[in-house]
C-alpha cells in the first residue's frame, strides 16, 4: 500500500506503527496505516492477515 519514499515498515516489521496514517476516525479511536495495519487508540492493533495485537501501553 505504501507509495511514498522512503517506504514505511511492513505490517510484519517490529516498527510497523511507524507507518504513515492514511485514514483516521477520532470518534471510534482508530487509524489505518499505509501498511494495512489498523491501530487503535488503546494501542491495540489489527494486522492485515487478521491477527490481533493486544494493547501494549507503557505503564508509568
Amino acid at each position: 500500500m505504501c507509495r511514498h519514499r522512503p517506504r514505511c515498515p511492513s505490517a510484519q516489521a517490529a516498527d510497523r506503527d511507524a507507518a504513515k496514517s492514511v485514514a483516521r476516525d477520532r470518534v471510534s479511536g482508530w487509524s489505518l496505516l499505509c501498511n494495512g495495519v489498523v491501530v487503535f487508540d488503546d494501542t491495540g492493533e489489527l494486522l492485515p492477515d487478521g491477527r490481533v495485537i493486544n494493547p501494549h501501553r507503557v505503564q508509568l
